[in-house]
């Protein structure tokens, strides 16, 4: 919030009533707190001589605004600019540009304003829309043709903004042939959503796919948790993308210093690229299995294990590549900000996904109270959910495959319906056979919830991990210590002969109900949560053997 007042150019003492008429809201403060919250942390920043990145921009506003000696040889050395996503510009930056120009028109913008999904950041596309008025000579050139989608594609895209309030969006033109249709489709909960968008994947790898050209795109990270668990299950891997630029994340920084430094030390190598650098990198806790689930460590696994990759794709390229002639190529990249593409599905936000394209995206969870999202609750901020799912469909190359959920939990209410947003993408057909379905499902008796209830207490298990547990966090386990141990090594070395990650064996959940079922014949191990037929064809020979040997022998039957 801080940052939002300081690229507007509002300052401490002025925020409170700036906010309130800007709507802007902090959960749990007002806003004569978070002002004094913001005149506190400038008052720490100048008692410490600190300046943040905030600063940085109106420092140099400040100098070019006030000294005519400074503003003048800036203007000297850089006679012309151009700017990119300019749709995206805050205050203080169009303030900056202004002073660097010093009323000259020598400037070139690029930006749509059908892209502009960080006003809440401060970003308004105002400046671009308002262009021409600041500078009369504008020559105008609208970018109208898509070279990256199909037109199946690109229709959706356009149907997506028809409705925007006041809308400049450019109605784009698809340059290739035709391709697959998109899908639309409805599920009744969001683990069935998640499942089926798994099994779809899953078909789509088998056949060829590579799992970096797929991508599954939501609205928020909660909403990451399903498609991980859905997808681990079947045993694709995936990585859980951030928003922080690659070469930027300390531990690459780190990762990349320790290289170097290993490079300069002209110690022994083994020849081996790929385990030279796995060396350097277990320093810092690189594992070649990934950690399970989902949170800062699995974050700092997968930038370290896309070093890993890096150094294998580079080896592929350079069979004679040196260990320093590596370390150098890292400096290139990151001095592009070339983040290299790990190998599993991206799991992204729609706004991470800015910016970025695959072959085939999966845009999922677009129900009414999720897109647009509950607190988007004015006719700007609708707008803005909007476009952030016209970011999400221009994002496909070749196939974008649709779906939503009626109800969050199985056994939940399906009151949900489609975003209003796919209304132009969805025939009378569609939308009664979604309405039907959900119809349908509300009549017929919640079996599946029965199915879903604690084995100890009986209670209905909405939560992803009880689920798999098959019973409540709080009632007691049964829990077979040795067992676990033993079925946990078993994966260990299962997934290092596999050479994937630990949970495409098995999850935590899942072994933690093997322990505690602790299945003696094939019927009670496909009774146990996450064995399905692939895994006790691959696996159910060996998960017996185990529960078997840690049974007394007159137990076995």
């Amino acid at each position: 919030e801080i940052e939002w007042a300081k690229v507007s150019n509002v300052r401490p003492d002025d925020y409170p009533s700036v906010a309130a008429s800007a709507t802007r809201a902090v959960e749990g403060y007002d806003h004569a707190t978070v002002g004094r919250v913001y005149s506190a942390y400038e008052e720490v920043k100048s008692a410490r001589n600190r300046i943040d990145m905030e600063d940085v921009l109106l420092c140099a506003a400040a100098v070019l605004a006030e000294d005519e000696r400074v503003a003048s040889a800036v203007r000297r050395q850089y006679r012309w600019f151009v700017v990119d996503e300019f749709q995206d510009v805050s205050p203080i930056q169009s303030t900056l540009l202004d002073l660097w120009l010093g009323g000259r028109d020598e400037v070139c913008v690029v930006g749509d304003p059908a892209q502009t999904i960080y006003s809440f950041a401060g970003a308004s596309a105002d400046h671009l829309l308002g262009f021409g008025r600041k500078f009369p000579a504008t020559m105008t050139i609208t970018l109208t043709r898509n070279y990256r989608s199909t037109p199946e594609i690109v229709a959706s895209a356009n149907a997506v903004m028809t409705g925007q309030l006041g809308s400049s969006a450019v109605a784009l033109r698809a340059v290739r042939g035709t391709g697959a249709a998109v899908s639309f489709t409805g599920h009744a909960d969001e683990i069935a959503e998640a499942a089926a968008v798994a099994t779809s994947i899953k078909t789509a790898v088998a056949a060829g796919t590579l799992p970096a050209h797929i991508a599954v795109l939501f609205r928020i990270n909660a909403q990451s948790e399903a498609f991980e668990e859905a997808l681990a299950e079947q045993g694709v891997p995936f990585v859980v993308r951030g928003v922080e630029r690659f070469f930027d994340r300390p531990e690459v920084k780190q990762a990349i210093a320790l290289l170097r430094g290993a490079a300069r030390a002209e110690e022994q190598r083994s020849g081996d690229l790929v385990a030279d650098v796995t060396d350097v990198l277990s320093s810092m806790g690189w594992t070649s299995a990934a950690p399970v689930g989902r949170g800062k460590a699995r974050d700092r696994w997968e930038s370290l294990q896309a070093l890993v990759s890096v150094a294998t794709d580079v080896l592929v390229a350079q069979p004679d590549v040196s260990f320093a002639q590596f370390v150098a190529e890292l400096k290139r990249r990151a001095d592009v900000q070339h983040a290299p593409v790990a190998e599993g599905v991206t799991l992204a936000t729609l706004h991470t996904a800015k910016g970025l394209e695959w072959p085939t995206v999966f845009l999922t969870g677009l129900h009414e109270g999720t897109m647009p999202i509950v607190y988007a609750d004015t006719p700007a901020a609708i707008d803005e959910e909007r476009r952030l799912l016209y970011v999400g469909v221009t994002r496909a190359r070749d196939r974008l495959q649709v779906s939503w959920a009626a109800a969050r939990n199985p056994g939940g209410s399906r009151s949900r319906s489609a975003s209003r947003f796919l209304a132009p993408l969805l025939d009378s057909g569609q939308r009664q056979a979604g309405q039907s379905r959900n119809a349908a499902a509300r009549r017929r008796p919640r079996k599946a919830a029965s199915l879903a209830a604690c084995r100890v207490c009986s209670r209905p298990l909405t939560d992803t991990r009880e689920r798999k547990l098959g019973r409540c966090s709080g009632c007691p386990s049964g829990y077979d210590e040795g067992l676990f141990d033993a079925l946990r090594q078993w994966r260990r070395d299962r997934a290092a002969s596999e050479k994937v990650p630990a949970y495409c064996i098995f999850t935590d959940a899942t072994m933690t109900a093997l322990a505690e079922m602790h299945p003696r014949d094939v019927a009670e191990l496909v009774r146990v949560p996450g064995i399905g037929a692939s895994k006790l064809d691959k696996y159910g020979g060996e998960i017996l053997a185990l529960c078997a040997a840690d049974h007394p022998a007159a137990d076995v039957h």
